[in-house]
């Protein structure tokens, strides 16, 4: 049975040197916030040389907000989980910081712009102006000077969708169908499984390769049913995670996201994942030794049945319910180290 493990919090200088011996490339797959603490870890990996190639790829099915807008009325990727993966990967001299802070800028006023990143519309802007999504997004990758790639999950246009079980509380046992990244991710009642509309977009080039290419492949945190699994329902993007030689570590998240995963602890997170992905191989599972709780043996369990390691460590910022970028960059190089 694989063996529950915790890392430290500081490496060792011999670690690192080790590290950089064996520098080797990575992709993180998910959205939004989550992806942001991912990329934001893994950079320092990638700026000390234990990671040698950095590339994100990014849920593409917002239809709330700026993004919402935006792709509504010029019929485009929803620029918003790009835009922060992005500033991730800024770094962090003046140059990157400066950057980072100017595309994440949201406008307010009382006029049409209220509510727009100034990110959103150069990566839109950008795309209108090349007519292509992933040379676009590398010229603003270049702008900024990050740390890495950032690609989109898929080139089509679309849309996730729900099954929820006692969505209306009138009717429990009743399930339905809810459509929309913002509607699954507040909606009321259980989701028992999500899919894509169109059901086989067009998975990116670019990010199969690059999975294909990895030797590390982490997917999570984040929203778990409308970030995280939506990269699962991607056929070539699925095909690719399943034939990659890299090595798949799943990060949990560090509590359950009031409407989508409300009452989940770390085992369900893991569970609703392999129902969606039966077949996937995972190396590594990471979660926060704050979130177990009674959870720990089930877990433990789960993760042991899969032929997978898990690893227990502090990655959330103390009192908080987020992930501390040097702590979670500190774990990740220690899964890499004992590999």
């Amino acid at each position: 049975m694989p063996a529950t493990t915790s890392a430290p919090h500081t490496a060792t200088s011999a670690g690192n040197d080790v590290a950089r011996d064996t520098a080797q490339a990575a992709v993180a797959l998910g959205g939004g916030h989550g992806l942001f603490a991912t990329l934001s870890a893994l950079r320092r990996l990638h700026d000390d040389l234990t990671i040698d190639d950095l590339t994100a790829v990014v849920t593409v099915a917002d239809n709330g907000g700026s993004s919402g807008r935006l792709r509504g009325e010029f019929g485009v990727l929803p620029p918003g989980d790009l835009r922060m993966a992005l500033a991730a990967l800024c770094g962090d001299d003046e140059w990157g910081r400066t950057w980072a802070d100017v595309i994440q800028h949201r406008f307010a006023g009382q006029g049409d712009m209220n509510g727009h990143v100034i990110g959103n519309l150069l990566i839109v802007g950008l795309w209108e102006l090349m007519g292509d999504h992933v040379r676009a997004l590398d010229w603003v990758g270049r702008l900024l000077g990050a740390h890495g790639r950032v690609l989109p999950m898929a080139t089509t246009p679309m849309d996730i969708t729900a099954r929820v079980r006692g969505a209306d509380a009138g009717a429990p046992d009743e399930v339905t169908l809810v459509r929309g990244q913002v509607e699954v991710a507040t909606t009321e009642g259980r989701i028992e499984s999500v899919a894509l509309v169109p059901e086989d977009p067009q998975a990116c080039t670019e990010a199969v390769d690059a999975v294909l290419a990895a030797e590390w492949v982490v997917l999570g945190p984040g929203s778990w049913f409308s970030s995280v699994i939506p990269h699962l329902m991607v056929p070539g993007l699925r095909r690719a995670l399943a034939e990659t030689n890299g090595r798949l570590v799943v990060v949990l998240n560090l509590e359950a996201q009031a409407g989508e995963t409300t009452g989940f602890g770390p085992a369900d997170h893991l569970a609703a994942l392999f129902e969606h992905a039966p077949d996937l191989t995972v190396h590594a599972v990471l979660v926060d030794s704050s979130a177990l709780a009674d959870d720990h043996a089930r877990l433990e369990k789960d993760v042991a049945d899969r032929g997978a390691r898990l690893v227990v460590a502090d990655i959330a910022v103390p009192g908080e319910p987020r992930h501390d970028p040097d702590r979670l960059a500190e774990a990740f190089r220690r899964i890499v180290d004992e590999a």
